[in-house]
Parts: C-alpha cells; sequence; structure tokens
C-alpha cells in the first residue's frame, strides 16, 4: 500500500464544487464539450475561475481548515485536443497554465493549508462508460496527462467521475510509475453501484488487488448521499478506503440529469446533514466537496455542519 503522507488523511479538508455546472449554469460561461481547461483561452475565462477558486479559499480560511484545489483539466486529456480546437501540444500548455493558477493562488494564502491536485477526468464520458479500455491501455491513455501535471508541480493527482475498473487502474498504475499520490473517485448511479453495475465495494477491492493498494484513498462522486449511504457497510475494509465525497446536489439520475435545461441545486441544508451523517458512521471521510449542481452556497453549509 502507498504511504503518503497527505495532510487530508489526517483531518477535514474542503474541495471545491460542481465547477463546470457552476460555471454553465450559474455564470453563464460557455464550456466546450463541458471543458473548463477552455477557460484559460481568455483573460475574461481565467478572471471567472480565479474568481470560483478563491471563494473556497475564503470559506476554508474562515472555517480555519484546508482546501484541496482541483485543477480545471477534468476534460482535458489528449483525445479532447482535437474536438476543443488543440493541438495536443497546447492542450498540455493549458493544462499547465491550470497548475500554475492554483500554485499561485495558494502562494497568496499562506495561511491556509492548500494541496494542489491535478484532476484526470475519463477518456470518455462521466456517465457511461462506453467501450472499456484494458488497464494497460488505459494506462498508456492516462500517463500523458498526469505526467504533464507532475511535471507542473501538482503534489497528488486525482481521478474523478471514474466509470469503470479498468480504466481507474490504468489511472492508478499510472501515478505509481510516476512515484505521485493519487486519489480514485468513482461514479455510481443511483442504486450505489458503477455503471458497469459493479458494486462500489467490489470496484475498490478490485484496483487495490491490481495495483498494490496504490491510491491514498477513494472517493465517491457524481451521485447524491441517498443514492449510495445505504450500501456503505459499516467496519468494511473498502470502506475505510473511502477518504472523501463529492455529493450531487440533486437526487435525480444521471439520465435526467443530462436532460436538464436548468440546474436542480437541491436543499443545501439537507445535503449538509447527509454529510454530517456520512462522517459521524465514516470517520476516514475527510475530504468533503461537490459535484454536478453544487456551488459555494452547498459547500459552505456541508463545511458549516460537518466542521462544527
Amino acid at each position: 500500500m502507498s504511504n503518503f503522507s497527505l495532510p487530508q488523511l489526517d483531518r477535514v479538508f474542503l474541495t471545491d464544487a460542481g465547477l463546470e455546472t457552476d460555471i454553465l449554469f450559474n455564470k453563464g460561461v460557455d464550456l466546450p464539450y463541458f471543458s473548463s481547461v477552455t477557460l484559460f483561452t481568455s483573460d475574461e475565462g481565467l478572471d471567472v475561475l480565479e474568481a470560483y477558486y478563491r471563494d473556497f479559499l475564503d470559506l476554508a480560511r474562515r472555517m480555519g481548515t484546508g482546501l484541496i484545489l482541483e485543477s480545471a483539466t477534468w476534460r482535458a486529456s489528449p483525445d479532447w485536443a482535437e474536438p476543443l480546437g488543440f493541438s495536443v501540444a497546447e492542450l498540455d500548455g493549458l493544462n499547465g497554465a491550470a497548475i500554475d493558477l492554483l500554485t499561485r493562488l495558494r502562494a497568496e494564502y499562506a495561511d491556509v493549508p492548500v494541496v494542489v491536485s491535478g484532476c484526470l477526468g475519463p477518456r470518455g464520458d462521466g456517465y457511461d462508460p462506453g467501450k472499456l479500455m484494458s488497464e494497460g491501455e488505459a494506462q498508456a491513455y492516462h500517463a500523458h496527462q498526469a505526467a504533464v501535471l507532475a511535471a507542473a508541480g501538482v503534489a497528488m493527482l486525482a481521478a474523478i467521475t471514474m466509470t469503470n475498473v479498468p480504466e481507474a487502474v490504468g489511472v492508478a498504475n499510472a501515478a505509481k510509475a510516476l512515484g505521485i499520490p493519487v486519489a480514485i473517485s468513482f461514479t455510481v448511479e443511483t442504486d450505489g453501484r458503477l455503471p458497469t453495475g459493479d458494486a462500489l465495494g467490489d470496484a475498490i477491492a478490485a484496483v487495490d488487488a491490481a495495483t498494490g493498494a496504490y491510491p491514498a484513498y477513494y472517493m465517491i462522486n457524481c451521485a447524491h448521499p441517498t443514492h449510495f449511504d445505504s450500501i456503505l457497510e459499516d467496519g468494511a475494509a473498502w470502506t475505510s478506503r473511502i477518504g472523501g465525497v463529492r455529493a450531487n446536489a440533486s437526487c435525480l439520475s444521471h439520465a435526467e440529469f443530462d436532460a436538464m435545461t436548468e440546474l436542480d441545486i437541491g436543499d443545501p441544508a439537507d445535503l449538509a446533514a447527509r454529510h454530517r451523517a456520512l462522517i459521524d458512521r465514516f470517520p476516514n471521510i475527510r475530504v468533503l466537496g461537490g459535484c454536478c449542481g453544487t456551488d459555494l452556497r452547498h459547500v459552505a453549509a456541508i463545511a458549516e455542519a460537518c466542521l462544527a
């Protein structure tokens, strides 16, 4: 098992919310192919993104806790270069710019414990596993962006919205080859299972078995707590590996969410109470943020409920 000294393994750290849905729906800024790395191509986009991060840094400062700054690179791996109108080299440059912004903000907020994390998204869709890669194919594919982010100076990598086991194994092994910590975050459906139908516990066990338990921790994301809280087993080895939750604001399914033209922000107070109940049951869950439909309001409510 990897033995990394990440500060969020020992105390609660906040992270950000549903960056893409917040920017798109609440801020009214277009994101081609849902790719927030495109914000680095204009001064206006950069200003929006910097203000977004500052809100969460200010929240962490107010709550007296740390913050994981997740880079705006979820959809910035090589396959997305051509659809977004970039060369792979240009997209690599935007990945570097994303980390440079976070590094600059970390220096400015020196009183806030900050972990700069390089975000990796799935090769395809975050809801639909599509055509599955082998573990080796996934490692070869994700190694490129992982190396760019590592060279830019991240403290860790985070694979967000992983829909299947082989791709998660590939990302973990790409990080392992670089000697950099990685968190693996699985998307689950309304029944708490991966989009492939795999049980979450089985997926975590499979990735650990294939990688020598390399991931620093696992996370659950892109689902409402009502979709997964009943499948978490008290006292099970696999639940002890879950170190964070980035939940959706809405109770809707992914299919329903995809069809929406207006954002469902759910009930921030109820979401916060459910997070409090989760960390009371599983104190190893120490990274708290949001996914689709969440914004600063949701993460602030979660912070106030869980850090009180």
